[in-house]
């Protein structure tokens, strides 16, 4: 990571939130350059960058199975209605 040869002033709540993302031997600096570059490159499409791939797929067949279920049970209420 680079040298800060520059000072910025933040907020209160600004340096709390950089102190609980820094990790051990970070500097300030470093933390936003690792932040910065997280958020370049996250991709919308896969979770906002959050979920790894094998869990987004868990979640997408999770949701199939559960909706498969809501329409057989709504088939099966309708049934008992007729």
């Amino acid at each position: 990571m680079g040298t800060a040869n520059e000072q910025i002033r933040v907020s209160g709540r600004v340096k709390r939130e950089l102190e609980r993302l820094k990790r051990e031997g970070e500097s300030y600096n470093d933390v936003l350059e690792r932040v910065l570059d997280e958020q370049e490159t996250g991709d919308f499409h896969d979770g906002f960058g959050r979920w790894s791939d094998e869990n987004s797929e868990s979640v997408r067949e999770m949701r199939e199975r559960a909706k498969k279920e809501r329409k057989r049970r709504m088939a099966e209420r309708s049934e008992k209605i007729v």
